[in-house]
């Protein structure tokens, strides 16, 4: 089982991006994806809100969540949210153990 946490960070005048950018410049990201139980931490950039950025973040269970939310990244994740003034969404998905199923291969390329 996998745990999937989609989270928007909306800003103004860029700084969702910016945001983003000093968590990659930092070695924040770096350190987050270093975490035991992490499978992913990436962030995008919404073609129709440039003041959005959308972060996925996966982890392998929520013991690894609970972890990672008492660990000295979160206090500086909540440090650069307050610096750039974000406000956030969050949306949160358990994996299905079973995989794609078959009838929806059919629509994928790899």
């Amino acid at each position: 089982m996998a745990i999937t946490v989609n989270i928007y960070y909306k800003g103004v005048k860029g700084n969702a991006k910016k945001f983003a950018e000093e968590m990659i410049s930092s070695g924040v990201v770096d350190d987050i994806r270093a975490e035991d139980g992490n499978i992913r931490y990436e962030y995008f950039f919404p073609l129709a809100d440039e003041e959005t950025v959308l972060l996925i973040d996966s982890w392998k269970d929520q013991r690894s969540i609970d972890i990672h939310h008492v660990s000295p990244m979160m206090r500086k994740i909540a440090e650069l949210r307050e610096k750039y003034d974000l406000h956030m969404k969050v949306e949160r998905y358990i994996s299905d153990e079973g995989g794609i199923p078959v009838a929806d291969k059919a629509f994928i390329k790899e």
